[in-house]
């Protein structure tokens, strides 16, 4: 057993693709060990800015010897009436190189063959390493790969030197086009010459003493303990996304956290504007205090340990003022103006070519919104529609300020600053932030009763709108993100309780494109429909996501419920029936059903007929089947799904033993369509809630 060491070293890496780097390094190496049956104690990489390094412990030294068995022909065929040997013996003994009194007999299920055993000495792990780590290095995630001078080897940055360690002994190979050596580079700055490296395993304790901290993970909790330690002192907390974390770690070999601040004027400008600029132009992490309020501190990270700190505080303080005063400029000059009168330019703003402009839209999503608004009220829900349509007129205003111009990522945010500032009301101000929520998978939804409206009529009119162009999604092309918009959608109908039937949305969306000239949608009976079923369909990735089985989501679509928040109790409904123990019965049962009333030749009546219930087996399923529903005709009232699944096992054993003991394709025709009949009523008590027969129990 020992210690194998590697390490490439190049130029800078691509900060945002060090950490993939390194775990897909790490991965291809352990993938290729394990293939090759070569055994270790542990595998651990390493990536710092100018180096991606593995270290592999307790390694075995060699392969280990395995047998292989090579079978030939039929033992029939391989000897004559002699027991002599056949050309087709001969043949195969020839082709591996031995006499055919080598040969010996494999007894399997198929009959006796001839065949031989050969032992195969495995490889020396040093022997195959070089290919290994070449293979693994050619698989990297790289999406442009370049060349370095004369040099035919390709790789994401020039590659300046290669280690290749046993212990305290090179293994001789060239990988990248670079001989392997024991010589490693520390810090750019403070420690630039080459070092020996004297045996593998002290590897990360000489970087170390070369100001390169190379455990990727070691250096990110350095940094984070570091930002911590900074913004306790001013009794803030520190805005770390996981994203810059990694980018800023990458940036880095020897990581020294530093604060800085900027003029507390600036903090009159949107946070967020400030809070942007800062972190994806600078990479700063900034700080609030503890209600979220921007703080006029930032810190960042270094990669030299200065003598004079200061200067280099001074020098982030220096840059950083221009872009924080950039930002400050673009917001006072759109104060210049009322919100309402930047929609003005909207008419001149195309959304679509064939939609029309943000103009029109804005017009789009405050008739639809209203709409809403006014279903949400009759709901009881506390909304204004004058409100609501102000706030949709509204909602797209900010895109033509100069401080979205300018910062994209605050569209919406931006106009709810400004709709504050023309005292707009506070329930039309905040929704224009809200407009947008959710944002991604899992973000947070809107919280008032205006921007869960705009929310939803922004999307449908978008949704209907690049439906109607013919531009709906293919396979992985979503250029308007219309999959996220539908799942969003779902998720404010169904989170927010609100019991709204698509149907009536998407309707309404689709009128939203007429006016006096006509419509701008030609074929609406067919956008309705296509719109309708990519809803539909969205409800599957929704569900999945949250772990839900493929065949629940499929019974309950298979009664295709247009109104999502009564979809989402079916689905709850249908999950709480699985786990009953009568469950898996009645689904069989359930598919027997609705196989037999498919094949029926004729119309099945809705009725039956109690006097041609001659078996007692059959008149026990139709008692429980009119108690049930009974039971059942209030619950459903309530949508109380999962009751009514409970309720509905009680049909478990009267159905056995309908089963059990009645031929339902009686030759007496009356007899056969009652029990028919009675089947089908069966069939409709469960079809109230889901089609149980699509469950796979």
């Amino acid at each position: 057993m020992s210690t194998i060491l590697f390490e490439l070293g190049c130029e800078e890496l691509p900060p945002k693709s060090l950490k993939p780097l390194r775990d897909a390094l790490q991965a291809s190496v352990t993938e290729q060990l394990t293939a090759a049956d070569i055994t270790f104690d542990s595998i651990k990489a390493f990536a710092a800015p100018r180096r991606l390094a593995i270290q592999i412990q307790g390694i075995s030294d060699k392969q280990p010897d395995r047998t292989e068995q090579k079978r030939g022909p039929a033992i029939k065929a391989a000897f004559d009436s002699d027991g002599n040997p056949t050309r087709a013996a001969m043949g195969f003994a020839k082709g591996l190189g031995i006499e055919a009194s080598e040969l010996i007999t494999i007894n399997t299920d198929k009959g006796d063959y001839v065949g031989y055993e050969q032992t195969i000495r495995g490889q020396a792990t040093t022997e195959l390493l070089p290919a290994i780590f070449q293979t693994a290095l050619d698989n990297l995630p790289i999406a442009k790969r370049m060349r370095s001078g004369a040099s035919r080897n390709e790789f994401v940055r020039p590659v300046q030197w290669v280690v290749l360690m046993q212990n305290d002994t090179v293994i001789d190979a060239t990988i990248q086009g670079h001989q392997t050596g024991t010589q490693t580079r520390g810090h750019r700055f403070h420690s630039p010459d080459y070092h020996n490296i004297e045996n593998a395993k002290d590897y990360e304790q000489l970087l170390d003493g070369l100001k390169v901290v190379a455990d990727f993970d070691k250096r990110q909790m350095l940094i984070n303990n570091q930002v911590k330690a900074l913004a306790d002192e001013v009794n803030s907390d520190a805005i770390v996304p996981q994203d810059l974390l990694d980018e800023v770690t990458a940036l880095v070999d020897f990581p020294i956290a530093l604060r800085a601040s900027f003029e507390a004027r600036f903090l009159q400008v949107p946070q967020e504007a400030l809070i942007s600029t800062m972190q994806a132009d600078q990479k700063y992490f900034c700080l609030t205090d503890k209600t979220g309020k921007l703080q006029p501190y930032f810190i960042f990270i270094t990669n030299i340990e200065s003598k004079d700190p200061n200067q280099i505080i001074e020098g982030n303080e220096k840059v950083v003022r221009p872009r924080l005063a950039d930002a400050e400029f673009f917001f006072l000059q759109d104060q210049k103006q009322p919100l309402f009168a930047l929609t003005e330019s909207l008419k001149n703003r195309v959304f679509q070519d064939k939609l029309g402009t943000i103009w029109e839209k804005s017009e789009r999503i405050a008739k639809l919104a209203a709409f809403i608004a006014t279903l949400m009220q009759q709901q009881g829900h506390d909304i204004n529609v004058d409100e609501t349509v102000r706030a949709g007129i509204l909602s797209k205003a900010d895109l033509a300020s100069s401080l979205v111009g300018e910062y994209p990522e605050l569209q919406g945010i931006a106009g709810t600053y400004y709709a504050r500032l023309n005292d707009e009301p506070e329930a039309v101000s905040a929704s224009l932030e809200e407009q947008y929520l959710p944002k991604f998978s899992g973000d947070v939804l809107p919280q008032t009763p205006i921007g869960i409206c705009l929310a939803l009529a922004d999307r449908l009119d978008t949704l209907v709108g690049i439906f109607a162009i013919d531009q709906a999604p293919t396979g992985s092309k979503d250029p308007f993100s219309l999959r996220r918009s539908a799942i969003g959608i779902l998720r404010i109908l169904i989170e927010k309780q609100l019991p709204i039937n698509l149907v009536a949305l998407v309707e309404q969306a689709i009128k939203g494109y007429s006016d006096a000239e006509g419509s701008k949608i030609a074929k609406m009976g067919d956008t309705f429909t296509q719109v309708m079923a990519f809803l539909n369909s969205r409800y599957r990735a929704m569900y999945t996501e949250q772990g839900v089985s493929v065949d629940t989501i499929q019974a309950v679509q298979a009664i295709n419920p247009h109104m999502p928040l009564d979809f989402d109790q079916r689905i709850r409904a249908v999950q709480a029936f699985s786990e009953l123990s009568q469950a898996s019965m009645l689904a069989d049962s359930n598919k027997r059903v609705a196989n037999i009333l498919a094949k029926s030749e004729v119309s099945v009546a809705d009725t039956v007929n109690e006097a041609l219930l001659s078996e007692s087996a059959e008149q026990n399923l139709y008692a429980s089947v009119k108690q049930a529903q009974t039971v059942v005709q209030p619950l459903l009232e309530q949508a109380g799904y999962t009751q009514v699944l409970q309720t509905l096992a009680s049909l478990d054993e009267p159905l056995t033993q309908f089963f059990d003991q009645v031929m339902v394709n009686s030759e007496d025709v009356a007899l056969k369509n009652n029990r028919l009949a009675l089947l089908k009523q069966v069939r409709a008590l469960f079809l109230t809630v889901a089609d149980i027969s699509e469950l796979q129990l």
